[in-house]
């Protein structure tokens, strides 16, 4: 089992950049995947940017390509997500999750297992 917590979100003006900070408590190499998700108030939760932990490949939704980046650091147990160019429509909770097994849709949220609690982003115009 691992517990995932995340950090970093806050208030920005739409343009501005925020980075996400995802701390496991165990090595992120006892995982297969981890990504970044999403909710919105009124919608379901979405997948935003997922990587391999075993040979970094990532995977990001359209809505984000070419201004979110994914990223660990094994060293520190850590995933990351860059977020530049914000816009007010990447408002939102974001929650790290991690998934153990080998996975079909690594922006499915129903492939992960585990999930930590969320940090607020909020993007104004």
């Amino acid at each position: 089992q691992v517990q995932l917590v995340e950090s970093g979100g806050g208030s920005v003006q739409a343009g501005g950049s925020l980075r996400l900070t995802c701390a496991a408590s165990r090595y992120i190499s006892s995982t297969i995947y981890m990504g970044w998700f999403r909710q919105a108030p009124g919608k379901e939760r979405e997948g935003v940017a997922a990587i391999y932990t075993h040979g970094a490949d990532t995977y990001y939704a359209d809505s984000v390509k070419g201004r979110f980046t994914i990223s660990q650091d094994n060293s520190n147990n850590t995933v990351y997500l860059q977020m530049t160019n914000l816009k007010p429509e990447d408002t939102a909770m974001y929650y790290c999750a991690a998934a153990h097994r080998y996975i079909s849709y690594p922006l499915s949220p129903n492939e992960y297992n585990y999930w930590g609690q969320g940090t607020q982003v909020t993007v104004s115009s």
